[in-house]
Formats: C-alpha cells, structure tokens, sequence
C-alpha cells in the first residue's frame, strides 16, 4: 500500500458554456494506492467540480483521468468501478436501511444470497448491522452518513470519493466520524479522495493535501508541509492563522533568507531564495511566537499589547512592533508563561524554523 501511483489526473479542466472563466484549470494530482488525498480550498474554488470529474459526472474540457494506468477520460459513470458519498447523502428514503445499501449491487445483477452478504459485511463494517430494517426517516444525521458510506464501499470500488462528507454534522458529531472514516478507510485500504473546505478535517484525516484557489491547486504536500511550510500566501493564510510581513531580503544567513521587517530588524527566514533587494513576504504563526515582558534596556524585537483575548485553552494577543510597525497575532498557552494585559511591553521570540519565506506565483 502506498508508494504506487493508483489515480493520477493529468491537466484537468473543465469550462462551462458562459462561464467567465474555467472552473478547473490543468490540475496534475496523484494519489497513491490506499492513501486519504484531501483537496482543500474555499467555496467556489472548483473542489467539487474536480470530484466530479473523476467520478464522470461531468466531461472534462481537457485533460487525462487514470486509474491503475487505465484511461478513463471518457469511461461512462457507471463503468469507471468507483464509490461516492455525497454531501446530501442522496439515500432512497422509501427503501430501508439495507435496502440502500444494497442498490448498487442490485443494478449490477449481482445474486440474492451474495447481495446479502455483501450488505450485511458492509454495515458491520459501519457498525450499522442493527439497524439493517430501520427507515431512513428513523436515522441520525451520523447515522445516514454512515449509510452512504456503506453503499458506496458495498460495490467494493478501487477509489472511494467523498464530497464534503461531515458538512452536514455538528461539531463533535464530525469528529466522531472523522475517526470512524479513518478507522474505515485502514481496514479497507481503499484509496480516497475527499474535498473539504475544513481545514481541520483535512489536516487530521488526510496522507497528503491538495490546497485549491480558483481552479488551480496551489500547492500539494502532506498536512504538516502545508501547515508548516506554505508555499503561497493563499495557502499560509487559507490553512490556519498566519501573520504576513512584508519586508525586502537582504542576503543570505546559512541556509536562510535575511529579511528586514518593520519593527523586527533582520530576520533569517527558511523558504526559497529571493534576491537581495527584492521584496520579501515572511509568514509567523501566532502560536510559534512567544512572550515575555520587556526589560527597559532590552533590544530585539520589542511590542506593545493592544488586546488580550481569554479563549480557554489560550490567549489570543494583538501586538504591535515599535511605535507604529505591524501588529502581530499571538497565541500563547493558557498558564504558560505570565499574561500580558493593553499596554504592555513585551519581547517577542520565536524558535529558528518559525518564520517562513512565502512567494507569490510568478
């Protein structure tokens, strides 16, 4: 498992007739056989439209869909041997929880007694055996999602596609299922893809993360690539919280970048390159970024605290650097180190790999 590419799509697009513009714009993505591939990205960004499409749901404009080598650009839906679950759920509510499930493989001709098998495998699978009889009108959101699940992984496809599959689901309902997907998706080894605009849920289900901007995919990498290392200040400001300075480089350090920033003097920063002189975006996480009170005779990078936010677990900080420099998002422990009240002064501190060079595509 893994290592081996199982679905690779080869610029992918898909235009409408009077769009302005191309929903998908040449996406290249692969996903390794029985890995978890999220694609992240706000509304609109052409993450469902992307899903589709390797479903054949819809005909890409150009472009190339394989699956184990085998082209299926143009294979029929029903042909291309692969599960979807989607965000509706789309189940029959007329039919009985078995009955769903078991739909697939009706149209497929398959047999009574291998029908039966197969449906009762599927829900213990989705520990939902109990409920084989039960209505779908009688089943929890949670529930109904574990049915779509079950009906899509019956037919036993090679990929499973998943469109925003906890949507529908309150918030610690969502986390249930993202372990029970996960736990699912192991026992299985099925290869997945799934489209999301949750960051969290990407960051904590998924192998690798593909992060998508207006039809193109921004960058590809596994969760902590993108969280730690964003290659585009879309991706460092969609993923997570992130403060952006922009200074202008000033050579190297070692393996870094110096960059000058407002009210930080010069900051060595991991990232590609930038030429000496040219304008330079550095990105700091709040919480990379620790607090301590200012001595009077203190030099580095020295601010005042404009607010201070208790939110539990933290404290959420706004910093601003010097007189009238940037102001800086700070997260910080609750308890870890003293608090920090308006009007403050404090130092500010970070470990080496926090700040991270970012560049605008050329």
């Amino acid at each position: 498992m893994g290592d081996t590419p199982h679905l690779v799509l080869s610029g992918l697009a898909k235009t409408y007739p009077g769009a302005d513009g191309a929903a998908v714009r040449g996406i290249d993505l692969t996903v390794e056989r029985g890995r978890i591939l999220a694609v992240l990205g706000p509304s609109g960004c052409g993450k469902s439209t992307t899903l589709r499409l390797i479903a054949g749901l819809v005909a890409p404009t150009a472009g190339r869909i394989e699956v184990d080598g085998r082209d299926l650009t143009d294979v029929p839906v029903h042909r291309r041997d692969m599960g979807v679950v989607f965000q509706s759920y789309a189940l029959f509510p007329h039919l009985d929880v078995a009955r769903n499930v078991a739909f697939g493989l009706e149209m497929r001709a398959v047999g009574k007694a291998e029908v039966k098998r197969r449906v009762g495998e599927a829900l213990e699978l989705v520990r939902l055996g109990h409920l084989a009889g039960r209505r779908i009108a009688q089943l929890s959101g949670g529930q109904q999602q574990r049915v779509a699940l079950a009906r899509a992984l019956v037919v036993e496809p090679s990929v499973l596609l998943l469109d925003e599959p906890l949507s529908n689901l309150d918030a610690r309902l969502r986390s249930t299922m993202q372990d029970e997907i996960g736990r699912i998706q192991r026992e299985t080894g099925i290869t997945t893809v799934f489209v999301t605009h949750d960051q969290q849920e990407a960051l904590s289900m998924a192998d690798s993360v593909a992060v998508m901007n207006e039809g193109r995919i921004e960058q590809t990498g596994t969760p902590q690539d993108i969280y730690e290392r964003p290659a585009r200040p879309f991706v460092a400001r969609f993923v997570g919280r992130a403060n952006m300075v922009e200074g202008t480089s000033r050579g190297r350090d070692g393996e870094r970048t110096l960059v000058e920033l407002p009210g930080l003097g010069k900051v060595p920063a991991a990232g590609d390159p930038v030429e000496t002189g040219r304008p330079a975006t550095v990105m700091l996480r709040p919480h990379r970024i620790a607090l301590a009170a200012a001595a009077p005779e203190s030099g580095g990078a020295r601010g005042t605290v404009l607010s201070a936010a208790y939110a539990g677990e933290t404290v959420a900080y706004r910093v601003r650097l010097g007189d009238d420099g940037p102001v800086l998002d700070v997260e910080r422990p609750t308890g870890s180190e003293a608090s920090h009240g308006p009007g403050a002064e404090v130092a500010l501190s970070w470990d080496p790999e926090a700040p991270r060079l970012v560049a605008d595509p050329s």
